[in-house]
C-alpha cells in the first residue's frame, strides 16, 4: 500500500477509533457491560468495512480512474447498507445491547465520514500530472540559441 493510502487510512481510522472509545464508555456509563460491547462491536464493524472500502476505492483510483467516482457512490451505498444489515439482524441479540451497537455504528460511520472529508480536504493531490521531461523550461523552448 502506498504511502498516501496509508496515511489516508491513519488519518481516518484514528478518530474513528477514538471516537469509538468515547461511544463505548458513555454505552458503559448508560447500559453497562453489554453497552460497552455493543458499542465496541459496532465502531469495529464500521472500521473493518470503512477501511476495506478505502483500499479497494484506493486500488479502483489507480488501476481505473474514470470508474473513481461512480465506484465511490456504489462503494458507500454498499456500505451503508451492510452496516443497516447488521443493525437489524443484531436488533434482538442478547450478546451486547442492540442500541449501543446501534449508536457505536452510526456514531463511527459519522467520524469516519467526517475524518475522510478532512483528510481529502487537506490532501495535496495533483489533478494535472506534471511534464516529466526534465530540463524544458517554457522560456527556452523553441529557441535555437
Amino acid at each position: 500500500m502506498p504511502s498516501n493510502d496509508v496515511r489516508t487510512l491513519l488519518h481516518t481510522a484514528v478518530p474513528t477509533a477514538a471516537v469509538g472509545v468515547i461511544t463505548v464508555a458513555v454505552s458503559a456509563a448508560l447500559a453497562g457491560g453489554k453497552g460497552a460491547v455493543g458499542a465496541t462491536v459496532g465502531t469495529l464493524v464500521v472500521i473493518l468495512f470503512m477501511g476495506i472500502g478505502l483500499g479497494v476505492l484506493q486500488r479502483t483510483a489507480k488501476s481505473l480512474p474514470h470508474l473513481f467516482q461512480s465506484m465511490g457512490l456504489l462503494l458507500y451505498t454498499t456500505e451503508l447498507l451492510l452496516l443497516f444489515v447488521f443493525v437489524a439482524a443484531f436488533k434482538d441479540t442478547t450478546l451486547f445491547n442492540p442500541r449501543a451497537f446501534a449508536a457505536g455504528v452510526m456514531v463511527a460511520t459519522l467520524s469516519w465520514v467526517a475524518a475522510q472529508i478532512r483528510v481529502h480536504m487537506k490532501a495535496k493531490i495533483l489533478y494535472v500530472e506534471p511534464d516529466s521531461s526534465a530540463g524544458k523550461k517554457p522560456e527556452n523552448m523553441g529557441s535555437t540559441t
